[in-house]
Parts: structure tokens; C-alpha cells; sequence
């Protein structure tokens, strides 16, 4: 029965991966319709104009695909080779940002451009992906054997999160370490190794939350939100007001209450919220699924690239997994009152340009891997150069005349 199941969902007689574009896709059309929904009434309030924010959202799904498909041509190698210097540029970014970033809400995480702001930790992430997978393919039986070679893409991390705090961008820094620990892991360094440097790192953690006094408030209040929900559980309460009222099939499209001033940034990062409210449980639910079934044809893609002999491509793929459904995880899990409250978008469906184009880029990028993938097992199963794939014709037997 499994085989049949399998046989039928199958992409392998087609030409690219379907049940990727379709949860892709998905997910941007319905974070388009959340975003519109969500953001009426503020977008009223502030520019005058209740479909403000959806027409910008709106041009920015239409730039991630657009981006997108220019990314899709982009063949490997490209990436490959301008891995290191992408890595580069991506500390540049992180350091113009701290110079001449925006502030808001207290962080400096955005470079002005005219209409737009790019929020250089989404594409230093990237480029953090591709450098990292770059690496491994280069010096993999190092990384599995000797603690220096496995500690560099760690170092280069370090930086990077130093340059992130100072935003500051809690998010981003678990989101990429978690990513590169994953993404090491996976080239089968020891486990070992792993449990040492997250005890370590956890250590460290413990240590910057209770620096702070607002560090440790905000961490502690999401236990209890209830014990101070007009001033440190204030966002929480109301999330979680929104998952209750949505019950099963939620309040119908366009009717949530919590969008009405009570939510703050109902459609950024809190947008999960508003979803649950408006479309219940059983939209929750399919909006998790169509994340679950990204990442798992993520990973599937780049499983068939590592038994392809195509460890960049393989890397490259499992990081993608790994940093989407981390941020989804978190997004979700901080909306619900599971974790501690950071600002995170939900990939390809909270608002946001920078976001939104860097998850178009990963997308192509795992469609590029596909295809390429596919060519090198079609060249494998070809017959070779001169030889014809048909059978042979009988050699008559003795005299039929």
C-alpha cells in the first residue's frame, strides 16, 4: 500500500518537484490574503489608504518571483564559486547596517534604499547557506576528522552573530546557528562535538539573558503572560486570544477582532495569530502541513543530490531546510505562547520585502538542484555514446532461406 501511495505521489517521471511549487506557492498566496486582512484597519489608520500594506505585499510576492526565476538560471557553480565572496559582502551589510540602519521599535536592523529598507540578516543568512555548503564540499573528511576545520564555518558564525547583537536580532542568531550546527551535523561530524558546544552556548545564553533586565522579562513572561498582560504579556495575551476565539474553522475570513488595534504588528509577525483566529484550527493546521511538506521536499532534494555525488547541491539544500523550518517553527511556536517572544517573519507569509525575496531566492535555488539533480540521472541512465538501448535483433540460425 505504501508502495502504491508512493508510486502515485511520485515526481520522478516529471520535470521539476510539483509538491514543491505547490507548497510554495501556497504559502505566498495565502500569507497575501493574511496580510490583506490583517493589515486593513492599522493601514487605514496611518496612511489613509485600508490597502496599503496588501498592495505592497503584493509587489513584493510579485518581485520574489521574479527574483526567483532570474535565480533559477543561475547554475551552480556560480554559487559555488562566489560563495566566499557573498559571505563577505554579507558582513559588509551587517556592518553598513549598524552605520547607517533605520530603528525601530528599539532594533537597527534595516539599510534605507529610497521606498524600501533591506533587512541585512535575511541576506546575510543566505549567503551564510551557500558559503557554509561551499565549505563542506571542499573540506568535508577534514570536518568529520579534526576539531579546526570543524570549528572554522563556528568562527565565521561567531562574527556574525556578534555583528547580529548588536542590532540587536536575537532571531537571526539562533535561526543561523542553528543552521550551521545543523548543516555539520548532518555532514556527519560527531555527535559528541555537538552536545560539548551546546552546553557551551547555552551557558552563553543563560549569561546574556540575565544581563539584561528586559532580556529576562521578556524570556519569563511568556510562562505566565496573564501575570502582566497590560505592560510584558501584552502581545501574548493577545495572540493567544486570537488562537481561542478561532476554535475550529475560525471566524470566517476578514472578521478577526484581535487585528482591531489589539495585536500589535498583526501582520508582521504576529500574522499566524490572525490566521488562527480567522480560519481556526483545521487553517492553522494546513498552513503547518504546507510548511511541513517544503521542508520535507527540501530535504528530499537534497538527499537525491548527495547520492548524486553533488555535496554542494546536497548542503545547499539542507541548510534552506533547516533555516525555513526553524523560522516557521519559532514564528509559530512564540505566536502560540511556546516560546519566548522575537521578531521573526513566517517565511513566504508574514509582510515583509527582504523576507519574502530571500525566500523566493531559496526556493529557486532548491528548484535549480532539482533540475540539476534530474539531468545528472537522466546522463546516468543514458546508454553510453554509441550504443543503442534497444535490444539486439536475432541472428538467424543456420540457412532460412
Amino acid at each position: 500500500m505504501l508502495k502504491g501511495l508512493e508510486q502515485r505521489f511520485t515526481t520522478r517521471h516529471q520535470s521539476f518537484d510539483g509538491w514543491l511549487l505547490l507548497s510554495a506557492l501556497a504559502l505566498m498566496l495565502i500569507g497575501w490574503v493574511m496580510v490583506t486582512s490583517a493589515s486593513t484597519e492599522i493601514a487605514a489608520s496611518l496612511t489613509g489608504n485600508p490597502y496599503y500594506f496588501s498592495i505592497r505585499h503584493g509587489i513584493f510576492v510579485l518581485a520574489a518571483i521574479g527574483v526567483g526565476l532570474l535565480a533559477v538560471r543561475l547554475p551552480l557553480w556560480w554559487w559555488r564559486e562566489k560563495g566566499p565572496m557573498l559571505l563577505i559582502l554579507g558582513l559588509l551589510l551587517l556592518v553598513l547596517v549598524l552605520l547607517v540602519g533605520r530603528e525601530i521599535n528599539g532594533s537597527r536592523r534595516w539599510i534605507p534604499l529610497g521606498i524600501v529598507n533591506v533587512q541585512a540578516s535575511e541576506v546575510a543568512k543566505l549567503f551564510m547557506i551557500v558559503y557554509v555548503a561551499g565549505y563542506l564540499e571542499r573540506f568535508l573528511p577534514e570536518v568529520r576528522r579534526t576539531w579546526g576545520a570543524f570549528m572554522r564555518p563556528l568562527a565565521v558564525m561567531a562574527l556574525i552573530g556578534f555583528l547580529l547583537i548588536l542590532e540587536p536580532d536575537y532571531g537571526a542568531v539562533v535561526v543561523m546557528t542553528g543552521c550551521v550546527m545543523g548543516m555539520l551535523l548532518l555532514s556527519g561530524a560527531p555527535l559528541w562535538r555537538f552536545l560539548l558546544i551546546m552546553v557551551v552556548v547555552g551557558s552563553g545564553a543563560v549569561m546574556l539573558a540575565v544581563a539584561e533586565p528586559y532580556r529576562l522579562q521578556r524570556i519569563t513572561s511568556f510562562a505566565n503572560p496573564w501575570a502582566d498582560q497590560y505592560n510584558t504579556g501584552y502581545q501574548l495575551t493577545q495572540a493567544l486570544i486570537a488562537f481561542g476565539r478561532g476554535h475550529w474553522f475560525g471566524l470566517g475570513l476578514g472578521n478577526s477582532v484581535q487585528k482591531l488595534f489589539y495585536l500589535p504588528e498583526a501582520h508582521t509577525d504576529f500574522v499566524f495569530a490572525v490566521l488562527a483566529e480567522e480560519l481556526g484550527l483545521f487553517g492553522a493546521v494546513g498552513v503547518i502541513l504546507l510548511f511541513a511538506l517544503l521542508v520535507f521536499r527540501a530535504f528530499r532534494i537534497g538527499r537525491k543530490a548527495e547520492l548524486a555525488r553533488m555535496p554542494f547541491a546536497a548542503y545547499l539544500c539542507y541548510g534552506i531546510a533547516l533555516v525555513i523550518g526553524a523560522q516557521a517553527f519559532i514564528n509559530i511556536s512564540v505566536s502560540s505562547g511556546m516560546l519566548p517572544t522575537k521578531g521573526l517573519t513566517l517565511p513566504l507569509l508574514s509582510y515583509g520585502g527582504s523576507s519574502l525575496i530571500v525566500s523566493g531566492i531559496m526556493v529557486a535555488m532548491l528548484f535549480r538542484v532539482d533540475a540539476e539533480v534530474r539531468r545528472s540521472q537522466r546522463r546516468a541512465a543514458a546508454p553510453p555514446q554509441g550504443q543503442s538501448s534497444a535490444p539486439p535483433e536475432r541472428q538467424p540460425q543456420g540457412d532460412e532461406s
